[in-house]
């Protein structure tokens, strides 16, 4: 487990030289330490035992399926382009996205919702803290982008909000 003044001088050290990214584990615990500046998303697949890696944009038969790879891998998320006013809530920092209180809650929002500044759209969990996430925008729900339970990087946009 990281103590508070580790993580500190850990972001001090990042801070202070040309790294942009710092992942540690430790004791069952993992640590990821970024920059600000640089985002890019990441998509994780979990790994099939008899997967081949392959270059990105490489097409291979999948001998048991019979389908090229670049088939079966879902296309990645692409921005809405078809409305450039839309705002795009955030995840402020790295956890686990909750749409709920409880599993057995109510969804804060969901598309379609109208939301105003103050409206709580989710929960991202942090070092077992839950940390309310609010729209920070007036305007209606367009699009949730992530599930519930999944794990967030700092930056990952969530929502997509037309603000009114």
């Amino acid at each position: 487990m990281f103590n508070l003044d580790e993580i500190k001088e850990l972001i001090e050290l990042v801070d202070k030289t040309s790294v942009h990214e710092l992942e540690l584990e430790n004791e069952g615990s993992r640590l990821c330490i970024r920059k600000p500046g640089k985002s890019e998303v990441v998509h994780v697949q979990p790994v099939v035992e008899s997967a081949m890696i392959q270059p990105a944009g490489a097409v291979s038969i999948n001998a048991a399926a019979g389908i090229p790879a670049a088939a079966a891998e879902p296309a990645p998320v692409q921005p809405a382009e078809q409305d450039s006013n839309l705002h795009t809530i955030v995840s402020p920092m790295v956890g686990t996205f909750y749409r709920s209180s409880s599993p057995d809650a109510n969804s804060f929002v969901n598309i379609g919702d109208r939301v105003g500044e103050k409206t709580v759209v989710c929960i991202i969990e942090a070092m077992k803290l839950m940390n309310e996430l609010e729209a920070e925008v007036k305007g209606q729900i367009i699009d949730v982008l992530v599930e519930n339970g999944q794990l967030v990087e700092y930056g990952q946009p969530l929502f997509l909000v037309k603000p009114e």
